[in-house]
């Protein structure tokens, strides 16, 4: 059992390398990882995993602004998509692959395999 995540830039149509993502444990707030994706928009190892996953409620902070910004994209300030929140839960004994697809103005996501 393991929590992964990666992330695919779709205004640019290539994995979103250096993009910030924070897991935290909405339970306590605390922050279990802060990692930045690798050339593949992956990060280098999961998440969560082993005794650290656990069932709860989770929440994956995407810094979209900060990496659209450092492409050197003109956003409007506020920028439309800035952080990018996903809460979710973990219920199962089971992988958990939560992938972002984001550009400026919009993201999706769903639960990968």
């Amino acid at each position: 059992m393991k929590l992964t995540t990666h992330v695919l830039d779709t205004a640019h149509g290539c994995p979103a390398k250096g993009l910030a993502v924070t897991l935290t444990r909405v339970a306590d707030g605390r922050v279990l990882q802060s990692i930045r994706t690798n050339a593949d928009g992956r990060a280098d190892t999961p998440l969560l995993e082993g005794d650290q996953f656990q069932f709860g409620i989770y929440e994956l902070s995407f810094a979209a602004g900060d990496y659209f910004r450092s492409l050197g994209l003109k956003l409007p300030e506020p920028a439309f998509l800035d952080l990018v929140p996903i809460r979710f839960g973990i219920s199962e004994r089971r992988h958990y692959h939560v992938p972002l697809l984001v550009s400026p103005y919009g993201f999706s996501t769903y639960r990968g395999s």
